[in-house]
């Protein structure tokens, strides 16, 4: 990848009524060649910043460059970015092939130039013999593929993904997450991509952005975000997660005790608290849990009572309450060893030190 940036955002704010900031002094730099997720709720400002970057929105304060040249004054279809909406935007009255030429025309490209290069991209999304079709002719998935074709076929640096796979079925959603990675892998073309559906940021991303009410909350690869969260926030929103609340009572360098409401301590690592005294939320991944580990082999190892048990083939979801909580999960793997849970049951319930993350207060 290239030192400079492709995409760099400086102190861009976003205000529609002149009061409120939906984006909030946003910085980021968006690399060649990468595929960067914006994710986040409803109403996080993430859409709000790809339609600034397209050109659809101004920013109210702030620069956008684009291969390091400003473009808030350029308008979009001056600057040479393929897009992708959840809706597809096809022409209805052109067949599949005349869609995928059209930016080529607006472009002067010469008739020869333009049937092959729809032919090459009807070819990287598994249509070519589908360019005499009409979008009405063809399923969700295919005029999705359409879509996602017509915006590479003119070879800009740059794509733009807004919610593309939002009106696809669950396994369907699921193959054009990998076919779109391949693609951007195979190709090395630049792609920033909203969505607020968590795993399909998981699979497709070099690096995701969490966005909550304006601003990144986190931005790193997926990895490190479901593994090593930040804040309450970004825990809370990527992947499953248990949450317990309590007080800092010691910090001891990157490690703490926090102490539940009944003054049960906890050990953890201070991610987010600095001192004692501090109100903290606990984060712990249902899959770091061990039902009934061996004594000593964990620090923190606290009874439970079997609330539910749900099979899941791979792996057995058991609730459990835990620490005055209800909520808490497990995943247990599938073996034999715990086929002989029940609902009812006490059992131990135990983790690391180094799986129990100290962040800053939640409040749900």
């Amino acid at each position: 990848m290239s030192e400079t940036p492709l995409v760099r955002f400086q102190n861009v704010q976003k205000s529609y009524d002149g009061k409120v900031l939906v984006v909030k002094d946003l910085n980021l730099d968006v690399q060649r060649g990468e595929f960067l997720t914006m994710l986040g709720p409803s109403g996080s400002g993430k859409t709000t910043c790809l339609m600034m970057l397209a050109g659809f929105e101004p920013a109210t304060h702030g620069e956008i460059y684009l291969d390091d040249q400003p473009i808030n004054n350029v308008p979009p279809h001056k600057r040479g970015i393929g897009m992708v909406f959840q809706n597809y935007a096809l022409f209805p009255h052109m067949t599949v092939a005349e869609n995928l030429a059209f930016p080529l025309e607006v472009r002067k490209m010469t008739k020869s130039e333009r049937e092959s290069r729809v032919l090459r991209a009807l070819d990287m999304v598994q249509l070519g013999d589908f360019g005499s079709r009409r979008p009405a002719q063809l399923s969700g998935g295919q005029q999705q593929r359409v879509a996602v074709a017509r915006a590479l076929v003119f070879d800009p640096e740059l794509v733009l993904m807004d919610e593309p796979l939002g009106a696809l079925d669950k396994n369907l959603r699921e193959q054009m997450q990998y076919e779109i990675k391949h693609i951007h892998e195979s190709l090395g073309v630049t792609v920033v991509y909203v969505t607020h559906d968590q795993s399909e940021a998981l699979t497709m991303s070099n690096r995701i952005a969490v966005f909550n009410d304006g601003v990144i909350q986190q931005l790193a690869p997926p990895d490190d975000l479901y593994e090593r969260p930040e804040n309450a926030f970004v825990a809370q929103f990527i992947g499953e997660n248990n949450k317990l609340r309590g007080t800092v009572s010691e910090v001891s360098g990157d490690r703490c005790i926090v102490q539940t409401a009944d003054g049960v301590p906890i050990s953890a690592m201070a991610v987010n608290v600095s001192a004692s005294g501090e109100e903290s939320t606990l984060s712990l991944r249902p899959e770091r849990v061990v039902i009934n580990p061996d004594a000593g082999s964990v620090p923190n190892i606290f009874n439970a009572q079997v609330l539910e048990l749900i099979y899941l083939g791979d792996h057995i979801r058991t609730r459990v309450s835990i620490l005055g909580r209800d909520d808490f999960v497990v995943k247990v793997p599938n073996s034999s060893n715990h086929a002989s849970l029940r609902e009812g049951d006490v059992v131990s319930v135990g983790w690391l030190q180094e799986d129990c993350r100290a962040l800053d207060a939640w409040s749900e």
